[in-house]
C-alpha cells in the first residue's frame, strides 16, 4: 500500500500532494480504529462462549490475534490451541468460536497472505565488509540492483567489525530474553488449565521420585545469595538474597503489586535454583472438579505414595503369577528380583507413613470443615471456595519440604482458620506464606520476609515483633540521616563563610576536602500511608433495619435460619462469625431484601440507604471499563475529574483510574468497589469478607475509616484484628440461629479448636 502511495504522490503538484497525504493519514487512522474494534469484538466473543475465563487470557488472545502476532505465525492455529486448553471437553464451542474469529479476522488474514508472498530481505549469517566483497551475488538479497561494490570501491571501511559483532551479540541476547518473556507471559499463563489437568505430571517434574533418596543426609536449608526475578518487563527482585532455614515458618509481606505471588511461582517452578532434593508444593489454584471423592482426591495428591502403592499392587500380582510357575531358574530369578523390589517399595511406603494415609486425610478435611458425608462427595459438587480448601488439604497431606501458600485465609471461614493456625504451628518442614492477616502471621510465623524495592529483608519473630523492630530501625535510620545532614550543613556553612577569607581559607579548604570524602547519603524510604474516606451518614430516626422472628430456607423442607431477631441502627458495630454454609451471607441478603423470608418480618426505614459489599464484588465490576467509566455508568452527573478525585479517596490515583478494571490487582478492584459503595451515601454498611484482597496498608486504612464513620456496620470476616478493631459485638451463626457471643474472637477460636480436637 505504501509503495503504491509513494508512486502516486511522486511528481504531483504541491496542493495535490498535500491532499493525498491527508487522505493517506485518515485512511491509516481509520485502519487502526478498525483493528481496535476487531480486538474488542474478539474479546466479547471469547467472554460470551467461555464465560469465567480470566481477563488476562482474554486480553492476551484478542491483542495477539489483531496486532501482536509475528508475520510467520499461523495465528488461527495458535488461537485454536489456546482455545482447546480453555474449552477442555467443549470442542463444538471451540469450533463455533474459531469460525467466528475467521469472519472477524478475514481482512487481516488476507493482508497477511499478501505480505507473505512478497520478496523479503535476506538475513546475512555474519558481518560483511562490503568494500571487499568480490561478487555481486553475495549482496543479491538486498535487491533493487544496487552495485554496492562499485559505490564503495577505493573507500576504506570505517566500521569496527569486532565492535559491531559485540553489539549484534548483545542485540541477539536481548531478543532471546524478550522471547523468553513472551513465553512466560503467554504460554505459561494460558497453560494453567493444562497444569491443573496434569497435576501428577507436574508434581513428578518438579519433585522426581529420585529426590526422596537424594534428600537423605542432605541439608534442606535454602540459601541463594543473589537472585533476579522478572515478570514480563518488570523487575520484581534484583540481586536479592533468598534464605529459608528448614523447619522455620516465614511470612512474606509487602504492598499489593510488589510481586509476592510472582516470587512464589518462580520458586514453585524452580525458576530460581532451589536444590533438586528439596520437594516443593505451591497451593495456588482450586482443583478441577470430577467424580473423584474429596477423600480420594487428597490421597491421590501424594503422587509418590500413589505411585508406590500402584507399583506394590503390580509387584504382588506378578509374584502371585510367578508362584504358579515351576522351579526353573529364570522364574526363580524373576521372583527374587520382584521380591527385592517389593521390599524396597515397602520400605519407602513405611518411611512416608503410607498406611495412615486415609486417617490423616480425613483429619485434615475435618479440620477444614468437611463433614464425613462431604468427604464422600465428588469434587465436582463443591463450589470454588470449597475446592480451594481441598487444594489446601492436599498440600498439607503431601508434607513437602517447602510448602508455599498464597493468602490461604482468603478462602476459609474463621472456624477453619482457627484450626489451620493451630495445625501449622507444628509444621515439620519449611513454610513460606503470603498473607495480609496480622493475627494469622502472629500465630504462625517464626520469621517475616519483607519484600520491597526489589529486595528481601528478614526479621526474626512474628508480625508484631517485625512491626516493632522495623519501626525502631526506621526511626534510627531517620535520626542518623538527619544527624548526617546537620553535620554537612555545618561544614557547608563554615565553607561559605570563610573560603574567601585569607586568614581562614586553609581551614575552609580542609572542610571542603572533608565534605568531599563523606559518603553519598540516600534518604530513608518514606512509608506510604493510605486513607479511605466514607461520606458522613445523615441522621434518620429509628428504627432503621429490623428482622423479627424471621425464618428462611432455600427449600421450605430444609430451613437454614429460624427465629432470627436483629435490630440495626447507626451506632451498630456487629461482626458475624460461623462456619461456611451456616447462613452468614444469607442473613446479609435478608437484610438487603435480596431474599424474602418464609415467615417473620423485615422492617426498614423508607429513607434508609444500604451499602452492600459482596465477597464476590469482582463480579459486579465491568472488566472492560476503567474505574472512572464504571463510576460514571453507575452514578452519572459528575465530571471525569470529580470521579478521579473520589477514586483518590481510596488510593486509586493517577493513571490507575483510567486502566481497564480487568488489568487491576485484587486489592485495587476492592478499592474501586469501596469507591462505588461510598457514592451511595449509605447509612448502614453490610460488608461480606471485605478484607480478602487488601494489603496490610489498605486494611489499616479501611479499619481507620470505619472506626471514625458515623453509620452502622455489620461485617462478616475471618480477620481477627479487623473484627477486634471495627466491631463492638460478636454474633455467632450456627445451628440455624444467630446468637450474641459473650467473649472476644480469641475465646471463640479457642473453643473451635478444642471442639475439633475433641472429635474421635
Amino acid at each position: 500500500m505504501w509503495e503504491h502511495c509513494r508512486k502516486s504522490i511522486f511528481g504531483q503538484p504541491a496542493s495535490t500532494t498535500i491532499f493525498l497525504r491527508v487522505c493517506i493519514f485518515l485512511s491509516c487512522t481509520l485502519l487502526v480504529l478498525l483493528w481496535k474494534m476487531a480486538s474488542v469484538e474478539i474479546a466479547e466473543e471469547i467472554r460470551s462462549i467461555f464465560p469465567g475465563t480470566e481477563e488476562l487470557i482474554v486480553q492476551y488472545l484478542s491483542g495477539y490475534l489483531v496486532d501482536d502476532a509475528g508475520e510467520e505465525e499461523d495465528v488461527l492455529q495458535v488461537a485454536n490451541d489456546i482455545l482447546d486448553s480453555l474449552g477442555m471437553n467443549r470442542p463444538d464451542d471451540v469450533k463455533r468460536l474459531m469460525a467466528r474469529l475467521r469472519d472477524l479476522l478475514a481482512e487481516q488474514l488476507s493482508a497477511r497472505a499478501r505480505n507473505s508472498s512478497r520478496p523479503k530481505l535476506m538475513k546475512l549469517d555474519k558481518v560483511m565488509d562490503m568494500s571487499k566483497v568480490g561478487a555481486m551475488s553475495n549482496t543479491i538479497g538486498l535487491g533493487e540492483g544496487v552495485d554496492l561494490e562499485s559505490i564503495n570501491k577505493g573507500k576504506a571501511s570505517r566500521v569496527d567489525v569486532k565492535k559491531l559483532e559485540k553489539q549484534e551479540a548483545k542485540l541477539k541476547a536481548k531478543i532471546e530474553k524478550r522471547a523468553r518473556r513472551d513465553l512466560y507471559e503467554g504460554s505459561k499463563l494460558l497453560d494453567q488449565h493444562r497444569k491443573q489437568q496434569n497435576y501428577e505430571e507436574m508434581f513428578m517434574k518438579i519433585n522426581p521420585l529420585e529426590a526422596a533418596n537424594a534428600a537423605k543426609n542432605k541439608s534442606k536449608d535454602i540459601h541463594l545469595p543473589s537472585i533476579d526475578v522478572n515478570f514480563g518487563s518488570n523487575r520484581i527482585l534484583s540481586g536479592a538474597s533468598l534464605t529459608l532455614a528448614y523447619g522455620r515458618r516465614y511470612g512474606l509481606i509487602g504492598r499489593n503489586g510488589v510481586g509476592k505471588s510472582t516470587l512464589l511461582k518462580h520458586i514453585a517452578m524452580r525458576e530460581v535454583p532451589i536444590p533438586a532434593h528439596i520437594t516443593i508444593l505451591f497451593v495456588e489454584q482450586e482443583i478441577v472438579g470430577d467424580d473423584t471423592t474429596a477423600l480420594d482426591s487428597v490421597l491421590k495428591a501424594d503422587v509418590w505414595r500413589d505411585h508406590l502403592l500402584k507399583e506394590e499392587a503390580s509387584l504382588n500380582a506378578r509374584l502371585a503369577t510367578l508362584e504358579k510357575e515351576g522351579d526353573d531358574k529364570r522364574f526363580e530369578d524373576a521372583r527374587e528380583e520382584a521380591s527385592s523390589r517389593l521390599a524396597d517399595v515397602h520400605a519407602r511406603l513405611s518411611d512416608m507413613d503410607a498406611e495412615s494415609g486415609p486417617s490423616r486425610a480425613a483429619t485434615l478435611l475435618a479440620g477444614l470443615g468437611f463433614s464425613e458425608a462431604d468427604q464422600s462427595k465428588p469434587t465436582r459438587t463443591f463450589s470454588g471456595g470449597w475446592r480451594m480448601r481441598l487444594a489446601l488439604a492436599r498440600a498439607l497431606f503431601v508434607k513437602p519440604a517447602l510448602l508455599l501458600l498464597d493468602e490461604p485465609s482468603n478462602h476459609i471461614d474463621l472456624n477453619a482458620l482457627a484450626w489451620l493456625e493451630d495445625y501449622l504451628q507444628t509444621w515439620p518442614g519449611t513454610l513460606l506464606v503470603v498473607s495480609h492477616d496480622r493475627a494469622f502471621l502472629d500465630a504462625v510465623a517464626t520469621d517475616i520476609v519483607h519484600q520491597h524495592s526489589g529486595r528481601l529483608d528478614y526479621y526474626k519473630g512474628n508480625f508484631t515483633q517485625f512491626y516493632s523492630t522495623k519501626s525502631e530501625r526506621d526511626r534510627n535510620m531517620r535520626k542518623e540521616y538527619e544527624t548526617q545532614m546537620d553535620y554537612r550543613k555545618h561544614l557547608q556553612a563554615f565553607i561559605d563563610k570563610w573560603r574567601y577569607n585569607a586568614a581562614r581559607a586553609s581551614q575552609a579548604q580542609m572542610r571542603i576536602k572533608m565534605l568531599e570524602k563523606l559518603p553519598e547519603l540516600e534518604p530513608p524510604e518514606e512509608e506510604e500511608g493510605e486513607t479511605f474516606k466514607f461520606p458522613e451518614a445523615e441522621k434518620i430516626s429509628p428504627p432503621l433495619l429490623q428482622l423479627s422472628e424471621v425464618t428462611f430456607g432455600y427449600k421450605p423442607e430444609n430451613l437454614l435460619l429460624q427465629g432470627i431477631n436483629i435490630d440495626v441502627g447507626l451506632d451498630s458495630r456487629i461482626a458475624i462469625v460461623g462456619a461456611n454454609g451456616a447462613g452468614k451471607s444469607t442473613l446479609i441478603k435478608l437484610l438487603t431484601a435480596e431474599l424474602r423470608p418464609l415467615s417473620g418480618d423485615l422492617n426498614r426505614n423508607g429513607r434508609l440507604r444500604i451499602g452492600y459489599f459482596s465477597q464476590h464484588h469482582v463480579d459486579t465490576l465491568d472488566p472492560a471499563m476503567s474505574p472512572v467509566q464504571f463510576l460514571a455508568s453507575k452514578f452519572p452527573g459528575k465530571t471525569e475529574q470529580e470521579y478521579r478525585g473520589h477514586l483518590g479517596n481510596f488510593q486509586i490515583s493517577g493513571m490507575t483510574g483510567l486502566q481497564l478494571i480487568g488489568t487491576l490487582s485484587g486489592g485495587q478492584k476492592s478499592r474501586v468497589a469501596f469507591a462505588a459503595l461510598s457514592l451511595q451515601n449509605p447509612h448502614i454498611l453490610l460488608l461480606d469478607e471485605p478484607t480478602n484482597h487488601l494489603d496490610i496498608e489498605g486494611l489499616d486504612a479501611l479499619m481507620a475509616a470505619l472506626s471514625t464513620w458515623n453509620g452502622g456496620v455489620i461485617v462478616i470476616s475471618h480477620d481477627e484484628r479487623f473484627i477486634t478493631t471495627v466491631a463492638k459485638e460478636l454474633w455467632v451463626c450456627a445451628d440455624h440461629v444467630v446468637t450474641k457471643f459473650k467473649g472476644d474472637v480469641q475465646a471463640y477460636k479457642s473453643i473451635i479448636v478444642s471442639n475439633i480436637k475433641a472429635r474421635p
